[in-house]
Order: structure tokens, then C-alpha cells, then sequence
């Protein structure tokens, strides 16, 4: 199996059940293979398909007892009137959000190291994943979420048997009180911002993607709070990059809230890292995160690829579920604010567009 690195100081750990940050503080990510592994793709039909591609996925030899057949998902001309506009319909999932792709490769990660008890924290989606596929694994599992996160959220975490931990206070005070559980029960932390195995997940949308249209597209619209997709999306398409199997990177489009818009302001300002802003209530609660811990990693992704980042109002997010649903696709709040960043952005006339609509109406209210 690989090891981490430390993002900071270079550091490296091996691969163990209580490891999720290093000494000094840093973020760890995969220490990245070389090989070309596209060639290696299967004929599965979920992201267990690509399992050469995600670093030690081929290591990860327990996935067919955790897996709920999460990925290749739909990929969708949003309507008749704009042809090269697609929605990739990640709602179509076990837990009905793309959130499933990364933690299927976090849990089975987990299984292997004889994981018996995993602690998260969400704002909703990554929980309720986290509990349906722990429960598929037999891992004992806390969700820790803030007490005003939707009430249907909180009846799919529990459902699976996670035990709900709610916390009064900002999506930081969350964290931070699962951190310290986590330190005090010396317990697997499943998050799916530190733990860079949920990138190896996540990186299959792009592969999946790139297979259905047959090439790159030439903008991929994202919704950022921690980054899990950005991220996802850059490092997929990287890699289809150096394995010559795509001849450009698509441009990352960020769309975050007005209201808790941390790295937009950092974009702007030409910041290298992020600072923390207030969370002034946005509907968008997937995405409110006031201090994103790898912003550094998704402010390169973007200025990489020749993105931006695109801000939103409350009431475009609430018209633009609306013109969704219209169109016949129901989504939570938080993914249409993927289609208002559409709206927004300006586009040329034959640019190959997709937009992630990232989890099902019924989770929000």
C-alpha cells in the first residue's frame, strides 16, 4: 500500500487506522503513483471500474462487500435548446449524492485496516453516506453535524444505525468537536476532507466524464465548500492528461454562496490560501464551509485549469431549483446553485459544458 505526505513538510506515514493529519499540523495526501493505469480499467458497472487508477486501489481488495453499486451515473443534454450543456445526474446514487463515490473508498479503506468504530463530520450529504456505508461494512459509526442541518438528512443518518452528534454553532464547531472525539477514542476520522483517499473516489467522476462524451470537456461547473469535487474533477482529469488519453484540461468554474464565499474572496484577491469569513445563512448548506482546510490545493486547481469562481445569491438558488424542476430534474438547494452558476456564467458559443447536479431534492427541505 502507498503512504501519505504531508502537504507542509513533506513528512511521510504509512497507511494506519488513527493517522489523519501529520505532527506538524499538515493536510496528508497519497504519495501519487507513476503508472499509467487507465489501460487497466474493468468492465464493472461502478467506480470499482477504475480501481487501477486510484492510488493502492488495486489494494483495496474488500470493495465488493461495501460497495452499493455507486457511480456511472447518468450523463444528460440539459435540454433540447443548448446541445452541448449536460448535467451529470450524481443524484442518481445509493444515498442520492455524489458524496458516495468518495466515501465507498473510504470505508473499504477503513474495512481493510479492521476499522471497528468511525467518527465524521458533515453537513449532511457526506454523513448520511458515511452511516449507509458503514453500516454495509459493519463499522460502528458517529455523524457529528450542526443542529439545524435538514431534518432529512439527519432521518437518512440514523436510519442506518449512525448515532446523530449535534453541535450548536458554526460547520467549524463541528469539526472540531468530532476532532477531538476522534483524538479522545482514538477512532478512525472518516473525513472526506482530510482523508485523502476520498479523492481517489471523487476522481471518477471526471474518468466517467471523459468516457461518456468520448473527450474532455472544455468547462466542468463545481460546487466548493471543502472541495471534495473540485478537487476530484482536477486530479481525474490530470491524470487522463499525462496518460495522453485527453489533450487539454477542462477550465474548473467554482460556484459558492455570497453568503460564505471564502475562497471567491481569496480568488479575487489573488490569495494563496484562503482566509475564514463569517457564514452569513445561506441555503446552500452543503457548501457553507467558512474555512475551507485545503483551500490552498483548490485555489492551484482552479488558477490551473484557467477557471474562476462564480458567487450566488439566495434567491438565484431558489430560482434556479425551481427552473431545474422545470426541466425535470429535482435537486437539493445546495446543487442548484450549480445551475444559477450556469445562468451566470458567460459562455462562448460552442463550449462543451457540464454541470454536476450533486444530490436529490428530498434531502432539503
Amino acid at each position: 500500500m502507498t503512504n501519505y505526505i504531508c502537504s507542509v513538510c513533506n513528512e511521510t506515514y504509512p497507511i494506519q487506522e488513527t493517522r489523519w493529519k501529520c505532527e506538524c499540523g499538515g493536510l496528508l495526501n497519497l504519495v501519487k503513483s507513476k503508472a499509467d493505469s487507465q489501460n487497466k480499467w474493468t468492465s464493472h458497472p461502478s467506480i470499482w471500474r477504475y480501481a487501477s487508477s486510484m492510488d493502492a486501489g488495486e489494494d483495496l481488495k474488500g470493495w465488493p462487500s461495501v460497495t452499493l453499486g455507486e457511480g456511472q451515473t447518468p450523463l444528460l443534454v440539459l435540454d433540447e435548446t443548448e446541445s452541448n450543456t449536460f448535467v451529470k445526474v450524481e443524484f442518481m446514487m445509493p444515498t442520492l449524492s455524489f458524496k458516495d463515490r468518495g466515501v465507498a473508498v473510504l470505508v473499504t479503506l477503513a474495512k481493510q485496516l479492521g476499522v471497528e468504530k468511525m467518527i465524521a463530520d458533515s453537513s449532511g450529504n457526506a454523513g448520511t453516506a458515511i452511516a449507509a456505508y458503514s453500516a454495509r461494512a459493519g463499522i460502528d459509526c458517529d455523524v457529528y453535524v450542526r443542529a439545524d442541518t435538514s431534518p432529512k438528512k439527519l432521518a437518512q443518518i440514523e436510519a442506518h444505525g449512525a448515532k446523530v452528534k449535534a453541535v450548536k454553532g458554526t460547520r467549524e464547531d463541528v469539526a472540531a468537536a468530532a476532532q477531538l472525539a476522534v483524538e479522545e477514542e482514538q477512532v478512525f476520522y472518516a473525513s472526506h476532507v482530510y482523508n485523502p483517499y476520498f479523492y481517489e473516489g471523487t476522481k471518477t467522476y471526471a474518468f466517467e466524464i471523459f468516457e461518456q462524451l468520448k473527450k474532455a470537456p472544455d468547462t466542468v461547473i463545481v460546487p466548493v465548500g471543502n472541495g471534495t469535487l473540485v478537487l476530484g474533477v482536477y486530479y481525474g482529469f490530470k491524470e487522463l492528461l499525462e496518460a495522453n488519453r485527453i489533450d487539454r484540461m477542462p477550465k474548473i468554474v467554482a460556484i459558492q454562496a455570497e453568503k460564505c464565499a471564502p475562497l471567491a474572496k481569496a480568488f479575487e484577491n489573488q490569495e494563496i490560501i484562503a482566509k475564514p469569513v463569517r457564514n452569513e445563512g445561506t441555503l446552500a448548506e452543503g457548501i457553507a464551509i467558512a474555512a475551507p482546510a485545503r483551500s490552498k490545493q483548490i485555489l492551484e486547481a482552479i488558477r490551473e485549469t484557467k477557471g474562476t469562481i462564480i458567487t450566488i445569491g439566495e434567491e438565484a438558488i431558489t430560482e434556479a431549483r425551481r427552473k431545474l424542476a422545470a426541466k425535470g430534474f429535482y435537486v437539493e438547494i445546495t446543487s442548484a446553485i450549480n445551475y444559477a452558476g450556469y445562468l451566470k456564467y458567460s459562455k462562448s458559443k460552442d463550449e462543451v459544458i457540464i454541470i454536476p447536479l450533486c444530490g436529490a431534492g428530498i434531502k432539503s427541505n
